[in-house]
């Protein structure tokens, strides 16, 4: 099945790369002798009124032969207008780039088919506002945002990319809240996010998530009458006295109501069950229970009527043997400080550990109403990514547990101009990405290890095609662009070195020598093989455990 997918996917992309000269050639009146479809015997051969349409046993390769001079094949006299060198020069520039372009527009048609099979997104409303972040104090949970800078917003997406492309800019927001329409002004910040190849990108957040806490709590104070009523922290409270209760504003907005009222709370309580399925995962099971739980009467919020708090800052798994361990940091502690400065959530405790993770930070903690601290020291992975390039990663070994509850999906108000918009931005990424890294292998700042040939594109292709149909367009995509832009290279023989010939010829206002070209096709040729050869060796390299194994298994 692979085979058959692997073959579709090369038979697929050298049509469109082959069909770009043709059709160019035959828009120009350039007499098209043969337009085949892979190489070897040839399975189909059919004949047009000039043109013999081939398809090969080999789906690895494809050809447009164009009526040329100075070929083996003579030329009739009223055929001379129609030969390829005839055609004006920038008619044959058009002609021998239109293969590649085409490789680099397909995708647009690819991506665009995937992405117009994204029919459901969360709607365009904010669940969380993360602390010390632009939104803070102009968002609060529950807006909905209706528009940005006048452009009309449909989903929590759109709203994204928009704030994305816009760091340091100040944005008018309007937005739905209290049954009123509001005008909010923002500025992103701006965010450097550093990708493989040395690629930094600048992008705007302002710090919002789509989804609302879920009422998951945390219970710190042992006096409390939280604690008291028999409350524990991660317990996920599901009613109050018969209401229901989803989110952690709707618990809040429920106690609300209650001061010196004993009333019962249902809570599911997670368990977790030591070594399930034989230790192969990490398993918990919910138990039910019923609190009496008595609110305070003073005027206080929450947390402190209650003691109920969010179980955003509570401390829900510490991994044995880590630095975090060593530092005594326990499931159930509230996190409250880094290098003695408040953490007002997670996701800022977080960010103050990975904005310096080569050096040790003191954290401070709550248990059971104490106060402690330790000295914690994210860990680090070296790694080397699939551009031979030495990465450092950091890991933080503890976590929170802070599930949320999302609001029912909308339809894409604008699938069309959503599929369009979004294909064209992954076109144009991919494209930077593989020019990057052609110039980084160039400056030799990536290694030529880097590089794969057939076996590399079958096993990419296998494992796409077993995640789902959309995957498999995807790599298509991927790779289409990939062999419009090797076309380019500037190495005779390719696309590329035909445009160079060209280029001299507009300098010298006249072709270059049959023998120059010839030199230089076959010093091309050599080239591509051995770039070839470096290729396929990588990809034995790759598989070569792979091969062990399976030989190990057929001989023992």
């Amino acid at each position: 099945m692979d085979l058959l997918y692997f073959a579709l996917l090369c038979s697929v992309l050298i049509f469109v790369h082959e069909l770009g000269h043709f059709v160019w050639a035959k828009i120009f009146g350039v007499k098209v002798l043969t337009f085949s479809l892979g190489f070897g015997p040839k399975v189909v051969r059919l004949r047009g009124r000039e043109t013999e349409y081939c398809i090969g046993l080999l789906p690895l390769g494809g050809f447009v032969k164009m009526l040329e001079e100075n070929r083996q094949e003579p030329v009739l006299p009223e055929d001379k207008r129609r030969t390829f060198e005839a055609q004006a020069l920038w008619k044959r520039v058009i002609i021998v780039l239109a293969g590649p372009v085409m490789n680099v527009l397909f995708p647009v048609l690819l991506y665009f088919a995937v992405f117009l099979g994204d029919a459901k997104f969360l709607p365009p409303t904010v669940g969380v506002v993360l602390p010390n972040h632009p939104a803070e104090g102009k968002l609060l949970p529950g807006d909905r945002v209706l528009e940005i800078d006048g452009r009309r917003v449909g989903t929590f997406a759109e709203m994204r990319r928009i704030i994305g492309q816009s760091p340091n800019k100040e944005l008018k927001l309007k937005v739905f809240r209290d049954n009123q329409h509001v005008e909010v002004s923002v500025v992103p910040e701006e965010k450097i996010v550093r990708k493989p190849l040395d690629i930094i990108e600048h992008v705007g957040e302002i710090g919002v998530k789509p989804s609302q806490p879920a009422a998951v709590i945390g219970v710190g104070r042992t006096d409390s009458p939280a604690f008291r009523a028999g409350l524990r922290t991660f317990d996920l409270v599901t009613e109050v006295r018969g209401r229901p209760v989803r989110t952690f504003a709707d618990l809040d907005g429920v106690l609300r109501d209650y001061r010196g009222d004993t009333v019962p709370v249902t809570y599911l309580r997670p368990v977790k069950v030591p070594r399930a399925f034989g230790g192969l995962a990490d398993l918990a099971v919910y138990e039910s229970g019923v609190a009496a739980l008595t609110p305070e009467a003073s005027m206080g919020d929450l947390a402190m009527r209650t003691g109920i708090e969010s179980a955003d800052l509570f401390v829900a798994d510490v991994r044995e043997g880590s630095a975090e361990a060593a530092a005594d940091l326990r499931v159930g502690d509230r996190v409250v400080e880094v290098d003695q400065t408040p953490v007002p959530a997670w996701s800022t405790f977080s960010e103050r550990l990975f904005a310096a993770p080569e050096r040790p930070h003191l954290v401070t903690w709550l248990r059971a109403g104490q106060r402690k601290s330790g000295t914690i020291q994210l860990r680090r992975e070296d790694w080397i990514d699939e551009y031979g390039e030495r990465r450092p990663r950091y890991f933080l070994r503890a976590s929170n547990w802070a599930p949320t509850i999302h609001e029912p999906y909308v339809q894409n108000p604008s699938a069309f101009r959503y599929a369009l918009s979004s294909a064209l931005e992954e076109t144009y990424d991919v494209v930077r990405f593989i020019v990057i890294g052609i110039v980084r292998i160039a400056e030799g700042k990536v290694s030529l290890s880097t590089l794969g040939g057939p076996i590399t594109v079958y096993d990419v292709v296998g494992e796409e095609r077993a995640k789902g149909i959309s995957y498999f367009v995807w790599a298509m995509a991927v790779i289409s662009i990939n062999l419009g832009l090797l076309n380019l290279l500037p190495i005779p023989v390719l696309d590329g070195g035909h445009l160079v010939f060209f280029g001299f010829e507009a300098l010298l206002r006249r072709p270059l020598s049959l023998r120059v070209r010839e030199v230089a096709s076959l010093a091309g040729l050599v080239i591509l093989v051995g770039l070839m050869a470096v290729a396929f060796k990588n990809d034995v390299e790759r598989r070569w455990p792979v091969i062990q194994g399976q030989l190990k298994e057929l001989f023992g």
